[in-house]
């Protein structure tokens, strides 16, 4: 599994555990809902910008949220 799909998956999992839909999401976060899906499905590598805005959406800052992807990454390797 590659860092886009972990990072993905961490996205995912966070959206789900606000019980946000990836619209809703997309709103709070400034981006595009079908761009949120290409995220999660680990197709879209996200820019600096588009993490920045993803952990503002989740209220945590964007190393938090990149931190989350390094221990998903390490607990499936």
């Amino acid at each position: 599994m590659n860092l886009n799909s972990h990072f993905g998956q961490v996205v995912k999992h966070l959206r789900e555990r606000e019980g946000w839909s990836q619209e809703r999401l997309a709103e709070n976060a400034d981006l595009n809902r079908s761009y949120i899906g290409e995220v999660e499905r680990g197709i879209a590598t996200p820019s600096l910008i588009t993490v920045a805005k993803l952990a503002g959406a989740f209220g945590v800052p964007p190393s938090a949220l990149l931190a989350r992807c390094e221990q998903a990454a390490s607990h499936r390797s």
